[in-house]
């Protein structure tokens, strides 16, 4: 029998890894993908891009250490189908490779350990070129950067190279993310759709072959792969500034918040302190919302703060709120009054159908001018103000047994 003092065997908590690697049908991409098989610690499976009627013909050439999992004609197919597979191995994670940007097989080792310090993170591999650390440029360096730009409005995070197809994924994250692209755009959804879920998203850096040469895409198949991708961005960026809340997979500890309302800006404050929202971060979201609120943007104010809240991770909530303190007619008509003193030395003092029907666009004009020198000044007004009176309330709620959990 056994003491109850033993030492309890130690549980192996390194992730199991399923190198998968996507090629064609050449011989040089077989070829890559045979000698990084031959050398690599991970086990290693094969994606083959494009269709065919026999995937083991296309297989009887390959190494013992490939495994062929199948044929695929598209990205997100070929991931759905090595995450199914490594599922089965035993495995607990995937990395995406390309045949045709390689890294060394001992540079699987840096997604190894990230896996293993955060195991429910997506782990993105910056791509540097041989020994020095100058980064890849994708094909379209525009591209990249639009990429990332969408990124940033969808989720509020801030990634280097969200183009790298170099990945690893978590197949508890796969699984129970619901991701309907089966293209080039699978690459933008899972990303997109992991940080609303609350994965972690991390950035490591992977040193390239000095081999890796890129295949060209043919032209069609190119702008096809691209219409694809921009219509999922334009999906996604839409979906990101509705009401509607992103399904979590990994709790963020939000505590669900209270009505909202300028009317009741103390227990707005409150509600919203209740909800990991700092002092600085309230008074950047009123200070943003409301000189967006004192630009002409007519019948646009919504949209654009709910774009520019995602993209700096701001309180859209917050934001929406301290807006409405710019509803017509008091602040649009001190702007107005600006404006007008701008351009002419005076003041309007006339008020008719002349100054304000006829000559609307000249108001509208006056509008934009004195909103730029209006705006900001109410802007660090109302972000003073909320600041002092958050960082009150904060004092009041943590030194009244309340203890408020602040990021």
């Amino acid at each position: 029998m056994k003491s109850a003092n033993a030492p309890q065997p130690e549980v192996d908590s390194r992730p199991a890894i399923l190198a998968v690697i996507f090629t064609n049908r050449s011989q040089e991409s077989r070829r890559r993908a045979a000698a990084f098989a031959h050398t690599s610690r991970q086990p290693v499976g094969l994606i083959i891009e494009g269709r065919s009627e026999n995937t083991r013909a296309d297989a009887e050439d390959l190494p013992a250490e490939i495994v062929c999992i199948e044929r695929s004609s598209g990205r997100g197919r070929g991931v759905k189908a090595a995450a199914r597979h490594a599922r089965r191995m035993g495995m607990t994670h995937i990395v995406t490779l390309d045949a045709d940007r390689l890294p060394p097989p001992d540079q699987m080792v840096m997604f190894a350990a990230a896996a293993a310090a955060d195991s429910d993170a997506v782990i993105v591999g910056r791509r540097i070129r041989n020994f020095e650390a100058i980064r890849v440029r994708d094909r379209s360096c525009a591209s990249g950067r639009l990429k990332n730009f969408f990124f940033r409005l969808q989720t509020g995070l801030r990634l280097t190279e969200v183009a790298s197809r170099l990945r690893c994924y978590p197949l508890v994250v796969l699984e129970q993310l619901k991701l309907h692209a089966n293209n080039e755009a699978f690459d933008t959804e899972v990303l997109t759709k992991a940080a609303w879920a609350g994965v972690a998203i991390k950035e490591v850096d992977i040193r390239l072959s000095e081999t890796a040469a890129t295949q060209k895409t043919p032209l069609r198949r190119s702008l096809r792969n691209a219409l694809g991708v921009l219509a999922m961005n334009v999906h996604l960026t839409m979906r990101s500034i509705t009401p509607l809340p992103h399904r979590k997979i990994v709790s963020s500890g939000d505590r669900p918040g209270q009505a909202i309302s300028v009317f009741r800006p103390l227990r707005s404050i409150r509600a919203l302190l209740t909800e990991n929202v700092t002092p600085v971060q309230l008074a950047a979201a009123g200070a943003m919302g409301v000189f967006l609120g004192a630009l002409p943007l007519i019948a646009l104010h919504t949209v654009v703060i709910l774009f520019v809240s995602s993209y700096f991770r701001l309180n859209k909530v917050a934001a929406l709120t301290a807006s409405q303190l710019c509803m017509p007619p008091v602040v649009p008509a001190l702007c107005i009054e600006v404006g007008y003193f701008m351009r002419y030395g005076a003041f309007l003092t006339e008020i008719s159908v002349e100054t304000l029907g006829y000559q609307a666009l000249e108001r509208l004009w006056e509008w934009l001018l004195g909103s730029l020198v209006a705006g900001p000044v109410l802007a660090v007004l109302v972000g003073g103000l909320v600041f002092v009176a958050a960082s009150l309330i904060n004092r009041g709620m943590r030194g009244g047994g309340r203890p408020v959990t602040l990021k």
